[in-house]
């Protein structure tokens, strides 16, 4: 059966603003490896006739410096709110079993850390985004909105390959406390934007 989802999307990373491997994932991380937590805010979804909608899904990875070389460290953890059955369709997407973006990632996974279900806590307040899932994450990026411009937009990459879209609005982290799965980092970099998947 298909599916869709769409929510809102975002990420903070252990690169400085703005990380290379969004432009392309053949560029190497600002350190020696890419530290990234990827969240994904479903507003409105149905997978295989289970509403989905209101629950959230983040995935915490550790990856060499050139994201292409593979022996990706990924760990999900889903949201506490959902029941055994929501998981287990959320589970479906986002390990791409179900096809979807997230499949062109899967052969980048070498060490599969593992699904947790905990509370994730989403706040969007204009530019500003925190996101709180359980003790393990708790971020704040803020939109970056470039010296000079009238309009107060927000800077955006376009183009790109991106699990969330081709378009991302570029932010900075403003709070990082990220420990969860065995890694740990200080994020810097961040990414928001709306996103849309079906299958």
């Amino acid at each position: 059966m298909a599916w869709k989802i769409s929510g809102s999307y975002f990420e903070t990373c252990s690169c400085n603003v703005v990380c290379p491997c969004t432009a392309s994932l053949s560029l190497g991380a600002t350190l020696d490896r890419c530290r990234v937590v990827l969240v994904f805010n479903v507003k409105q979804g149905d997978v295989e006739g289970t509403d989905v909608s209101g629950l959230t899904v983040a995935a915490v990875a550790d990856t060499p410096k050139v994201m292409t070389d593979g022996n990706w460290r990924l760990g999900v953890v889903i949201d506490g709110a959902a029941t055994d059955e929501q998981a287990g369709k959320l589970g479906g997407v986002f390990s791409g079993a179900l096809g979807g973006p997230m499949a062109a990632l899967v052969p980048l996974v070498g060490e599969n850390l593992g699904v947790e279900r905990l509370p994730i806590e989403v706040s969007e307040e204009g530019l500003k985004h925190s996101i709180r899932i359980g003790d393990l994450v708790d971020f704040e990026i803020e939109d970056v909105v470039p010296f000079g411009v009238d309009t107060g937009q927000p800077a955006r990459l376009v183009g790109v390959f991106h699990p969330a879209g081709s378009e991302l609005t570029i932010a900075r982290n403003t709070r990082s406390n990220i420990n969860a799965f065995g890694i740990s980092y200080e994020g810097k970099a961040g990414f928001s934007t709306p996103f849309a998947w079906s299958a």
